[in-house]
């Protein structure tokens, strides 16, 4: 599902709502995730998952094209893991 997709579908199920102010908290609810991720916070959605970030260490990693090594910095990346009840109604 997209953004587009996921605005669409609120606004079917919300006809007193305009899509321009569905739109508009769609983005707030983004925002606030990925401030809170660019911040080192979780995110937790009860029933669906939970956001986090994690640090992957420095390291030496291979280009494949030419089999030469090349440095790695340290980064974070986002997590995602899920629910429970989301795990359960994916593995039935």
């Amino acid at each position: 599902m997209t953004k587009s997709e996921l605005i669409e579908k609120i606004a079917a199920k919300n006809p007193h709502l305009m899509v321009k102010d569905v739109e508009r908290i769609v983005a707030v609810v983004f925002d606030k995730i990925i401030n809170a991720l660019a911040k080192g916070d979780r995110v937790e959605f009860r029933g669906f998952g939970a956001f986090s970030v994690r640090t992957r260490s420095p390291r030496i990693a291979k280009n494949p094209r030419t089999g030469e090594q090349v440095k790695v910095d340290e980064r974070r990346i986002p997590h995602f893991k899920t629910g429970k009840q989301l795990f359960e109604l994916l593995n039935k």
